[in-house]
This record gives structure tokens, C-alpha cells and sequence, in this order.
């Protein structure tokens, strides 16, 4: 443009001086005139090179115009595959979470099993003590013949025997270790009252075997329990102080992992996401193959995804 704008002032001042020239000045006519076409020859060529470029820029906004629309359409599928991308991160999440569900009632279904058994060989247990007490009654008795006659019962002894509480009741701790009851007699009756829902009850229980075996690894197995039924009540504060009694006494409880997990979903969910976070590290830190380091690893990229 400033070359046009000189090629124009340069014409203005030829014109200016052709017409203030002396008519003696005629011989230089000529050469003014090849000069003057000159000029215009360099103004069209300028015209033309203008049009050029008027062009090349049309093209070049043209392709400026098709990336812009590519890069729209791009954002668009990217955009698209990143929901998609969330869906499926989600539907893992929650797939995680039932499978952990599931995998946790198994074992506490394999558990109440174990209580069960215990509770049958305790009893089957019993009733040979029984017979045989019996039987040896029976064999001491004057003219008393080693078999009881055809429908008649055995006698019951009338000695103190040991056994379990009955379902629903709450021994006192002394009256308990005054009773001879096992730790693990304590535990299954808490158990089995705990995998019926009768949640109050079972934390009493277990309550009680702490108190009876405190240094017991069972006792360890009582206070993950009496976490859950905190974490069932929503009494998240008294739930982390079971979970760090499991974690602090009793360092080789089976159920360290789960306590560590547990303890981080409920500060999470008091609204400490750092503390949980922590928590959740320190278990697939200390157990990265268990189950829980995977469902601790699950919890943390959805916690990660909805930052």
C-alpha cells in the first residue's frame, strides 16, 4: 500500500510539472510521456498484484475457516468420548462397590457358618458328656442294667455343666469367665446375633468379650464389628475409634485391611476426604494384592474424578 501511495504522489507531482513547463521544453515531451507510461504500467502491475493477494487471502480465510470447523467437530467427539469414558468409570465404580458388597456378606456368611459348626460340635459335645454321665450313673445304680429299658428316658445329671448363653441374653463379664465360657463361645453368640440384625444386642456382646478377653486377637475381631454397627447407625466419630482400636492392638487381626478401609470410607464420608484419602494409601501400601487395596484403589479414582 505505501508503494501505491508513492507511485500515486509521483504522478501528481509529473502531471504538476508538465503543466508548469515552458512550451520550450518540448523536446523533453516525449520522453515524459514513456514516463508517464511507465507509471501506469507499474500501477497496473501493482492493481494486479493487489487482486492477488485479495485472493490468496479469501483462500486462506477459507482454510482458516475449515480448521476451525474441524477443531469444533473434534471437541465435539472429544467431548463425547470423555462421557462416554465416565459412564464406563462410574458403571466400573458402582460394579466394584457390589462386587465388595457381595464379597463381604460372603465372609460374613462364612463366618456365621463357623459359628454354627462351633455351636453344633459344642453341643453334640455336651450331649456325649451328658451320656456319658448318664451311662455311668446308670452303671452304679444296684441291679441296674448298662441299657435303659424300651422308652424310658435317661436321666439328666444334675451337676453344673457348661454352655452357651442362651440366644438374646447378656452375661456380665465375671459371670462369664465365672462360667468357663470361651472367647470363642462369647464371639459366636455376638456374631451370630450380629449377622441377625439384632445390632443392639451384638454390640453388647461384643462389648462383653472385650471386657472378659481384652488381649485376645477375638477381642480385635469385636471391635471391627462394634465399628460396623457404628458405621450402620451413622455414628461415624465412635466407628473410626473401633477401627483404630482394631489397627493400634491387635497388629496381626485378620481384619486389619477391612478396618483400614473402613475407617477411610467414614472419615470420607465426615467430610475429611485428605484423612480418608490418607487412610485408603495406607492400606494398599501395607496389603497392595488384598481385596480391599482394589476397592481402595476404585474409591480414590472416583474421588480423584469428581474433584
Amino acid at each position: 500500500m505505501s508503494l501505491q501511495k508513492n507511485i500515486r504522489l509521483a504522478t501528481v507531482l509529473l502531471a504538476f510539472t508538465s503543466a508548469t513547463a515552458l512550451p520550450s521544453h518540448a523536446a523533453e515531451s516525449k520522453d515524459m510521456i514513456q514516463l508517464q507510461q511507465q507509471i501506469q504500467d507499474l500501477q497496473n502491475a501493482v492493481a494486479k498484484l493487489q487482486q492477488s493477494n485479495d485472493e490468496r487471502m479469501g483462500v486462506l480465510k477459507d482454510l482458516v475457516q475449515q480448521t476451525a470447523d474441524n477443531v469444533n467437530k473434534m471437541s465435539v467427539v472429544v467431548n463425547g468420548l470423555q462421557l462416554r469414558m465416565q459412564n464406563v468409570q462410574d458403571a466400573s465404580t458402582a460394579k466394584n462397590d457390589q462386587l465388595s458388597g457381595q464379597i463381604q456378606s460372603l465372609n460374613d456368611s462364612l463366618d456365621e457358618m463357623k459359628a454354627r459348626m462351633a455351636r453344633m460340635e459344642k453341643a453334640l459335645t455336651d450331649i456325649q458328656n451328658q451320656q456319658a454321665s448318664t451311662n455311668a450313673i446308670l452303671n452304679n445304680l444296684p441291679g441296674a442294667s448298662t441299657t435303659p429299658a424300651s422308652g424310658q428316658p435317661l436321666p439328666v445329671p444334675s451337676g453344673n455343666s457348661t454352655a452357651l448363653p442362651a440366644p438374646g441374653s447378656v452375661l456380665p463379664s465375671r459371670q462369664a469367665a465365672a462360667l468357663g465360657l470361651s472367647v470363642g463361645d462369647l464371639y459366636k453368640t455376638a456374631y451370630s446375633d450380629y449377622v441377625s440384625a439384632k445390632y443392639p444386642l451384638a454390640a453388647s456382646e461384643f462389648t462383653n468379650l472385650i471386657s472378659t478377653y481384652p488381649d485376645d486377637n477375638l477381642a480385635g475381631n469385636a471391635y471391627f464389628y462394634l465399628g460396623e454397627i457404628d458405621m450402620k447407625g451413622q455414628k461415624l466419630t465412635s466407628a473410626v475409634k473401633n477401627y483404630d482400636q482394631v489397627l493400634e492392638r491387635y497388629p496381626d487381626n485378620a481384619k486389619i485391611p477391612s478396618a483400614h478401609l473402613h475407617k477411610g470410607e467414614a472419615l470420607i464420608a465426615m467430610k475429611n476426604p485428605d484423612a480418608g484419602t490418607r487412610e485408603l494409601h495406607t492400606l494398599i501400601q501395607r496389603f497392595p494384592n488384598s481385596p480391599e487395596a482394589a476397592q481402595a484403589r476404585t474409591r480414590l479414582t472416583a474421588l480423584a474424578t469428581h474433584k
